[in-house]
């Protein structure tokens, strides 16, 4: 396993209190690592139209959790499998169902959350478990888990550097990506897995309950200040970035939830992007 003590010796020289501490450290660079694989999948969400998508996989926690406790497993595995799981499910039944995608995702999404209530429900000793998983706590992000957030966003980085465009006219008209030889499905399914793996990544930092607003709001916010795809992509990146470290040092201040905080951040990024874009017409 790699070590990350030199990068932490290097934070601690950053005259602020909070990152003298070893935990917040970790979730410094956890969430810098984070906010950028959210920022550029989200620009994909929002062109896409797939916060339903991400809402269903981020709740699909729940199960994956509840299957984990049940049979003794490690709970970020097994919930990261099911959420895969889930996500590429969702596009097969989409590819071949008369449903539209958001009844195919309501479903998935329904059966997803219903099996981890009704766990919950029958072993009551496991609501506090879940709990966390609800809310969310970076500060609590071990070591392996950074290491892995910087494997995918590796991942997430080769993917946009070679599909990026392609996604892009995909998006735009899929039909007419695949008459000029475009493997739809290839890229359907890949931009799944990714965004569900990313998903599960974020409810480490956030929670459940504020996944969709970590990729959807930095997006949204950098839509109404772009001009181009490109600037939307990195308008998105700043955003994210900026809302996600501000963010955690606020919580440190105030005393809120970490995510809650960052997604607060974001909105009020969004709210500024709302004005000029008003001034713009």
């Amino acid at each position: 396993m790699a070590d990350l003590s030199a990068l932490y010796d290097l934070l601690r020289l950053v005259p602020l209190e909070p990152l003298q501490h070893r935990f917040a450290q970790r979730a410094l660079v956890a969430l810098v690592l984070l906010a950028p694989m959210c920022a550029s999948m989200g620009v994909h969400v929002i062109n896409y139209r797939m916060a339903f998508f991400s809402d269903a996989i981020s709740h699909s926690a729940f199960a994956g959790v509840a299957i984990a406790l049940l049979i003794g497993g490690n709970e970020y595995g097994t919930m990261t499998a099911f959420a895969l799981l889930v996500g590429l499910g969702i596009v097969a039944a989409a590819r071949r169902s008369r449903l539209s995608s958001d009844a195919i995702i309501g479903v998935f999404f329904s059966a997803a959350v219903a099996f981890g209530l009704a766990v919950v429900s029958h072993y009551r000793h496991l609501a506090r478990s879940m709990q966390m998983f609800l809310y969310g706590d970076i500060l609590t992000i071990g070591e392996g888990e950074v290491l892995w957030m910087a494997a995918l966003l590796g991942a997430v980085v080769l993917f946009q550097a070679l599909s990026f465009n392609r996604l892009l006219y995909v998006g735009l008209s899929s039909s007419l990506a695949a008459a000029h030889g475009l493997s739809v499905r290839l890229y359907q399914y890949l931009l799944a897995a990714l965004l569900s793996l990313v998903a599960i990544f974020s409810v480490w930092a956030v929670g459940v309950l504020l996944v969709t607003a970590m990729l959807i709001v930095p997006a949204a916010a950098a839509r109404n200040l772009a001009r181009s795809a490109g600037g939307m992509f990195w308008w998105a990146m700043l955003v994210s970035l900026s809302s996600a470290v501000a963010g955690l040092f606020i919580s440190f201040w105030t005393d809120t939830a970490t995510g809650a905080t960052i997604i607060l951040v974001a909105s009020g990024w969004f709210a500024v992007s709302a004005v000029v874009r008003l001034g713009k017409r």
